[in-house]
């Protein structure tokens, strides 16, 4: 005879036919329930915002002088940060910079020592419930279930987010729809790309349609394709109405993605601008020659000059170029390409030239995005994971995407969707293999 399954949890969950199944599946839910999130029932598709209250307020995230210290480490110290409704904020930093860290305090992860902050209208210190209803949080490593399919990972979830068996199975198939998975929809996780997996994290990262969406690091260790593959969803997203914060080392991608991006170093926000007003900010357009011969250098010395209005060309002997700044771009091309022709130079490129992104960076920072930001001074929650970096487990997913993935702190990692956390062998291993069986997901 199976058992009676607990108060508030789903009768599908608990397997009829293994004793050790049902012990496993409660045994994650009990852990996900001790994070007492209090995820409301109700869900209307086909909004974005889902069950949220739209608040009034200009702005989906709005912080004040945010501070943290671990320890000697002052991980944030005094951050301000604006990102309006519907937009992409890129969040770039050099490597302990705090950008991880202010994530996961606005998210609810972690508790500021000081300053203010106010995500989808809310007060992340005073009102985290209300907060955690309305965002998603999706972490540097993908927290889907490798054995079950997509489909059954996009109703588990469901599920766990207190969906009726219906609204699950309906909300599923939108997604599967939206993120391009539904040739893939019945397949093992195990057996798709790297782009495939972040699209499907992303899906279930919008189960209950979150007002804000914080993505960290989303596109690490994805090859080209994968990171394209994430970048279309996201900009579906935006279109789409929601508001995305964005963490990245990858300045390209904030360049692509972001409508606005702030540059933090130090735990404190350096500038906040568009791409391209960023790159004006650190000079504008550069006219930029190459000869064929050492010989022509002087010639392209002289005809740049005459166009950099009184600023001495930069040259560059061994690779034959000479550059300088220049205010109208077009008009001094065509004077420095007519006086190369009459000098008779043999000219290998001639072009004008805007700063990158990485130029601002380094420019601003004084260093290189070093990769991943490193946890040089982990929130206590995620030591207490023993997950690693990016651990991330199924029912920290479950609950953590609308409740900022904030299950990490009792179920396995900080970050919520932490894999293979303390409750990572439940619901990883675990649920794999007992939610096929126990949890609606099957169809059949």
């Amino acid at each position: 005879m199976s058992p009676p399954p607990r108060p508030g949890v789903p009768a599908a969950i608990v397997p009829p036919r293994s004793r050790t199944s049902a012990n496993r599946v409660r045994h994650t839910l009990s852990r996900v329930r001790r994070t007492q999130f209090l995820l409301s029932p109700e869900y209307v598709p086909g909004a974005a915002g889902g069950n949220v209250a739209t608040a009034s307020s200009e702005y989906s995230v709005l912080a004040e002088g945010l501070r943290k210290r671990y320890g000697d480490k002052q991980a944030v110290d005094g951050l301000d940060l604006a990102v309006r409704r519907g937009t992409v904020c890129g969040l770039l930093g050099p490597n302990g910079a705090g950008k991880t860290t202010s994530v996961r305090i606005l998210s609810t992860l972690v508790r500021a020592d000081g300053g203010q902050a106010r995500v989808g209208g809310f007060d992340v210190r005073s009102e985290p419930e209300k907060v955690r209803r309305r965002i998603g949080l999706t972490g540097q490593r993908a927290a889907v279930d490798e054995v079950l399919t997509a489909r059954q990972n996009l109703r588990m979830f469901g599920r766990l987010f207190h969906l009726g068996r219906g609204t699950a199975r309906r909300r599923a198939e939108e997604l599967l729809e939206q993120f391009s998975l539904q040739e893939a929809a019945d397949k093992q996780v195990k057996g798709f790309s790297g782009g495939m997996r972040r699209r499907l994290d992303l899906a279930a990262s919008m189960i209950l349609a979150p007002e804000v969406l914080f993505l960290d690091e989303p596109t690490t260790g994805l090859d080209p394709r994968g990171r394209s593959e994430v970048w279309d969803a996201v900009r579906a997203l935006a279109t789409q109405g929601t508001t995305v914060l964005l963490t990245t080392h990858y300045l390209d991608e904030a360049d692509r993605l972001s409508d606005r991006i702030a540059v933090i170093d130090r735990g404190r926000t350096v500038t906040e601008d568009t791409p391209a007003g960023l790159k004006r900010a650190v000079g504008g357009d550069r006219i930029e020659v190459v000869v064929a011969d050492h010989a022509d250098l002087p010639l392209a010395r002289e005809a740049v000059a005459r166009v950099a209005g009184g600023v001495a060309p930069e040259t560059d002997e061994e690779d034959c170029r000479v550059h300088a700044p220049v205010r109208e771009g077009v008009a001094a091309l065509t004077e420095v390409a007519r006086a190369l022709q009459e000098a008779g130079a043999s000219v290998l490129d001639l072009g004008l030239r805007r700063p990158t992104l990485d130029e601002v960076f380094l420019r601003l920072t004084g260093q290189g995005a070093q990769g991943p930001e490193g946890a040089a001074a982990p929130a206590p929650g995620r030591a207490r994971g023993a997950a690693g970096d990016g651990a991330e487990s199924t029912a920290g997913h479950a609950v953590g995407h609308t409740a900022g993935n904030a299950a990490g702190n009792t179920a396995g990692n900080t970050a919520g969707r932490a894999r293979a956390g303390s409750a990572g062998d439940t619901a990883g291993d675990g649920t794999g293999n007992t939610v096929e069986d126990s949890v609606e997901v099957s169809g059949k």
